[in-house]
């Protein structure tokens, strides 16, 4: 008789181990080991793998706030209604009790309490002005949800609500899906289900009115968000084949994404009324209670990374495979001997790293940091000193050339050009050291002028001299630089008078300048003088006869 009892019982737990067995399939992986010590042919090394962190309860790291501020009730003191029975309205909510107020965070406490806690909003008091409210759940990290998303009401769920999702910390908005009592009044959407969900469709946003009809709200309270159903798409109804839905977050990002976010909100458009029409003289009745908010997921770590932790209020990857970031989204420094890439599911079971390689520096000494450039497909040398520059610092920087006598490890393998500022053209030089010069000058660093030309901050062209470019009308030449003129003459070779563009001459009064004494000789000058007298007075005479 035991022994029959015994081979009953013993059945009865190979068939639970295989049903278990079933659900959670070991080949699944769990990819909660980043790397291992394995022995080799060139002796014990490390084998590395795909990993992440647990799911865990993402609630308990998240920041809520509501919009706007000051819709939760108990500020002034209120009292409730029944939604089931307008008469029942002994429910009070009163900020400054600790007992009677319904602050956001008791959305998130322990469940199981007796009374149960929940966060309640003020009443529709405004009515017919809609009753909105927006709950915001922020992470400040990317997560990947596991799980169903689960609501818990206490007042009946919400006739009309939306769930939307960021992936950009609350900078842009997405709708995950619609609720509505009637899905084609309220956003124009054909009603579907989850079960409506093919693989080609998954990514839709569907409305459905399975979380929002029913009167009995006391057995009807939670509202959800299908994770795992979206997942048996792929992975089958028990989720037996994970390595088709792997297969899928591998190689399709939209899908990646859709299962990612950094903050959810929940829109409450309409409170549950459990009536055709609202009941205007007992509004209290009208009012949103949230009991419980599950979200189950993991930091997403780009399977670099097998834990998440919570520091200043604040989540990280402790990131693996020579990876870094929030998110394990980069390489380390000297780590970038290749592409950084996100690690893979497959092969079931262990994936693949594909970890951040060590940066093969050949900078001659002149830097120790190397960078990839994914787009060339090559590393490069950065921040090169000793006046060095290019892919592996073996050239010189501008303003330098190449010591030929010294080797490119050698710290003084570029010699400054020290080209004159006055007499180069700008401060580079060819590989010999020699620079280009200005007009007029030579020399390798252009400090010497060429025949012909003079040094003044440059190589300038002569002004005058006494062969060919002599000083006009008694000027005198000054170093070859400029002529000294007499008073009454100016430009450049004292070839211009004073006085050419005055209209009255430099004999007038408005004239600086005395009178100009004529170059002529004493005795042309009497003749003429005499000719002019002899002249008047052969004009008189013949007046006169006339």
């Amino acid at each position: 008789m035991h022994f029959q009892l015994a081979l009953t019982l013993q059945a009865i737990w190979t068939a639970v181990c295989h049903a278990a067995m079933q659900h959670y399939p070991a080949a699944w992986g769990h990819y909660d080991v980043c790397k291992s010590q394995v022995y080799s042919e060139d002796g014990l090394t490390w084998d590395y793998m795909a990993c992440q962190p647990e799911a865990a309860d993402m609630t308990q790291y998240l920041k809520v706030s509501l919009d706007p501020p000051n819709i939760t009730c108990g500020d002034p003191p209120e009292t409730y209604c029944a939604l089931e029975n307008p008469y029942m309205c002994n429910n009070e909510c009163d900020a400054s009790t600790e007992e009677l107020a319904h602050p956001p965070e008791l959305m998130f406490d322990i469940e199981g309490r007796n009374p149960t806690t929940f966060w309640q909003s003020s009443s529709w008091k405004k009515y017919p002005k809609p009753l909105l409210v927006n709950i915001t759940l922020s992470w400040h990290k990317t997560i990947e949800l596991t799980d169903d998303i689960v609501l818990t009401f206490e007042s009946g769920r919400p006739e009309q609500m939306v769930l939307e999702k960021s992936l950009d910390y609350g900078r842009t908005w997405q709708p995950y899906q619609f609720y509505a009592t009637d899905c084609l009044d309220a956003f124009t959407m054909e009603p579907k289900t989850v079960q409506d969900l093919t693989q080609h469709t998954l990514l839709d946003i569907i409305c459905t009115e399975d979380y929002s009809r029913g009167y009995v709200w006391k057995y009807d309270k939670t509202v959800r968000f299908e994770i795992k159903d979206r997942f048996a798409l792929f992975a089958g109804p028990r989720l037996h084949n994970m390595a088709s839905l792997y297969g899928q977050l591998d190689t399709t990002k939209k899908l990646r994404d859709f299962f990612t976010i950094t903050d959810l909100r929940i829109r409450l458009l309409r409170p549950a009324t459990g009536a055709t029409m609202v009941d205007e003289n007992n509004l209290s009745r009208y009012f949103y209670a949230i009991s419980d908010i599950k979200v189950h997921g993991r930091c997403k770590c780009n399977l670099h990374a097998n834990s998440c932790v919570y520091d200043k209020e604040k989540l990280s990857c402790e990131c693996e495979h020579n990876t870094t970031g929030p998110d394990c989204g980069r390489c380390k420094i000297n780590y970038q001997g290749r592409a950084w890439s996100a690690g893979s599911y497959l092969p079931i079971p262990k994936g693949t790293a594909n970890i951040c390689e060590c940066t093969h520096c050949e900078c001659f000494g002149h830097s120790n940091r190397c960078s990839y450039i994914e787009v060339l497909n090559t590393v490069i040398c950065v921040s090169c000193k000793h006046n060095t520059r290019g892919q592996h610092c073996h050239l010189c920087k501008m303003g330098y050339y190449r010591n030929v006598s010294a080797e490119l490890d050698d710290e003084n393998v570029c010699i400054e050009c020290n080209c004159n500022p006055f007499g180069s053209v700008r401060d580079h030089c060819n590989g010999t050291g020699f620079c280009i010069c200005k007009e007029g000058t030579t020399g390798p660093k252009c400090q010497e002028c060429l025949p012909g030309y003079l040094w003044d901050n440059g190589c300038k062209s002569p002004v005058c001299d006494d062969e060919l470019l002599r000083c006009q009308n008694g000027g005198v030449c000054v170093n070859n630089a400029r002529c000294n003129c007499p008073p009454e003459y100016s430009g450049l070779l004292c070839e211009k008078s004073r006085c050419d563009s005055e209209a009255a001459g430099c004999g007038s009064r408005e004239s600086g300048q005395p009178p100009l004494t004529p170059p002529f000789p004493c005795g042309l000058l009497t003749l003429l003088l005499l000719g002019s007298a002899l002249l008047r007075e052969m004009c008189k005479m013949y007046i006169m006869a006339v």
